[in-house]
């Protein structure tokens, strides 16, 4: 709900700034009519008193700035995700694994099968058939 309502907020300053930018007079808006008139000091000399409209702008550009600040932030955190280095760093070491317990149970009784005898180390053994 917050990102909507900041991006909102954000569409509706870029509208304003686009807006007070197309409505102020440029510069050397009287160049052209009044040069040698007398007002090309005031086209080429310093910039006197701002303006209402850039005055306007100004402060919506800085809370454009904000906005895309705070849209960015919120675009890269996901609900529940660590806000800290450390919380990353703990939550992303494996946990230690437990020991396995398991028993295999068969699922049916498996015949027993007659292992061949070892013979028995204490008795000699038989001579090689020729």
């Amino acid at each position: 709900m917050l990102r909507g309502f900041i991006l909102g907020f954000h569409v509706l300053l870029a509208l304003m700034i686009i807006g007070l930018v197309l409505l102020q007079r440029g510069k050397g808006a009287e160049a052209g009519a009044g040069f040698g008139s007398g007002a090309s000091g005031t086209v080429f000399g310093a910039r006197g008193t701002s303006t209402l409209f850039s005055k306007l702008t100004a402060v919506f550009a800085a809370l454009f700035f904000v906005t895309s600040l705070s849209l960015a932030y919120l675009g890269t955190r996901g609900p529940g995700e660590p806000t800290s280095v450390l919380e990353r760093s703990v939550l992303s070491t494996p946990a230690p694994a437990a020991p396995a317990q398991t028993t295999v149970q068969p699922s049916a009784p498996q015949p027993a099968t007659p292992q061949p005898a070892a013979p028995d180390p204490a008795a000699p053994a038989a001579p090689a058939p020729k």
